[in-house]
């Protein structure tokens, strides 16, 4: 185990965040709301309607001319096509960064499709990529599931680390009769938790600091991994919040003991000390593997005074030689970089406001928006009602097929 005792963070580490799709756009949307601090946002989508309603700084339109602004129709080929489409574009906007987030809702089409490729490009210009994504709900049907396995195991491919939110196991950290709406706002804030988890480490100065080459050291060519996360209250509340994460429904069937590399964010008020640390720490050492290399890191957030919340990321679950293939770069063909040495992307927009949605959105090509946008599907369940409970979705979703 490593405690970096740095001064102040790393102020010259550069991390971005895209989301994909608009699963992907949901999340950066909660995260933009949130305030996280120092990192910079870009949404990419097919869906001219999804992006006017985006207060992201960077929107980008993908695949104008193949989709027309008007989604992937659920077909991974399609969001992968649209990306093609705009390389030139999506090298702009990630050009520059030292870690790239990719977030995606994985099953449908932009998400699926767009983010293997977008990871890529990431990866080709120098960025640690690390995608963070989610699988869809059970009740989102088989075809969606397939969709889903696939395009995981295309990010995995193309990036150094690859987060999973399995959304059937967000239902247990729920009530049953919460709606659709509520249920997704929870996947998005588990994405939130996830990526603030590890930029705040680099980012904000706290009371255990890490630089950026700690995070690496634990993210770089790592593969699969996965997140708990857990929060505790009272006088035990260090080792309540290290046993939560350790045992988070959002670990599936994997425990942290598999681990290589565990990266621990402990993140409490003022009030947090160097003791509960510790003790958070033990929790985590004792549940890991003997060998693994495990990094923690300590926040303060005056808006946690009184509780401890703890985000333990754990990669580097397959073999050696079987992840080095993963991680090879050559899946997905490589990019002509020089080709798009002189292309500059446009000054950001500023966010949209309630002005008609005829606007042009910041950095697309010559689409319309329709004066009354509707929730954007990207194709996906557009009859599916977001104020029905979890438990009448899968009823609703039966007698569609």
């Amino acid at each position: 185990m490593r405690l970096s005792l740095d001064a102040a963070a790393d102020p010259g580490a550069r991390i971005k965040v895209i989301g994909v799709g608009g699963g992907g756009g949901n999340a950066v949307e909660q995260m933009v709301g949130a305030g996280i601090m120092g990192v910079e946002f870009i949404v990419a989508n097919t869906d001219t309607q999804a992006l006017a309603r985006s207060t992201a700084p960077v929107r980008l339109q993908i695949g104008a001319k193949l989709t027309k602004g008007l989604g992937a129709g659920a077909d991974p080929n399609m969001g992968r096509r649209a990306a093609l489409e705009d390389t030139g574009e999506l090298i702009g906007a990630l050009d520059g960064a030292d870690m790239v987030f990719v977030t995606a809702g994985l099953g449908g089409g932009t998400g699926t499709g767009a983010a293997p490729v977008i990871a890529n490009l990431a990866t080709e210009l120098g960025a640690l990529t690390v995608a963070v994504v989610t699988k869809p709900f059970v009740f989102e049907g088989k075809q969606r599931a397939l969709q889903a396995a696939r395009g995981l195991e295309e990010l995995r491919k193309c990036v150094d680390t690859v987060i999973t939110i399995p959304n059937e196991r967000v239902l247990s950290m729920v009530d049953r009769k919460t709606s659709l709406t509520q249920a997704f706002a929870t996947v998005d804030e588990v994405l939130l938790q996830g990526i603030q988890g590890i930029s705040d480490l680099v980012l904000v100065p706290g009371l255990i600091n890490l630089d950026f080459a700690d995070v690496s050291t634990i993210m770089s060519r790592m593969g699969l991994a996965i997140m708990g996360t857990g929060v505790g209250r009272g006088e035990a509340r260090a080792v309540e919040a290290a046993t939560r994460a350790i045992s988070s429904p959002l670990l599936e069937d994997v425990s942290v003991d598999g681990a290589r590399g565990v990266l621990v964010n402990v993140t409490g008020g003022h009030d947090i000390s160097m003791i509960e640390v510790s003790e958070a720490a033990s929790v985590v050492q004792q549940a890991a593997d003997e060998d693994a290399n495990i990094i923690f890191g300590a926040v303060v957030d005056p808006q946690m005074e009184g509780e401890i919340k703890i985000t333990v990321i754990a990669t580097g679950f397959t073999d050696p030689a079987e992840q080095s293939e993963q991680v090879s770069r050559t899946a997905q063909t490589p990019v002509d970089l020089e080709a798009y040495a002189g292309w500059r992307r446009p000054e950001p927009e500023a966010a949209p406001t309630a002005e008609p949605a005829g606007e042009p959105v910041a950095d697309t090509a010559d689409a319309s928006v329709p004066e009354e946008p509707q929730p954007a599907t990207d194709g996906d369940d557009p009859e599916l009602d977001v104020d029905m409970t979890l438990d009448e979705a899968p009823q609703a979703m039966q007698a569609r097929r």
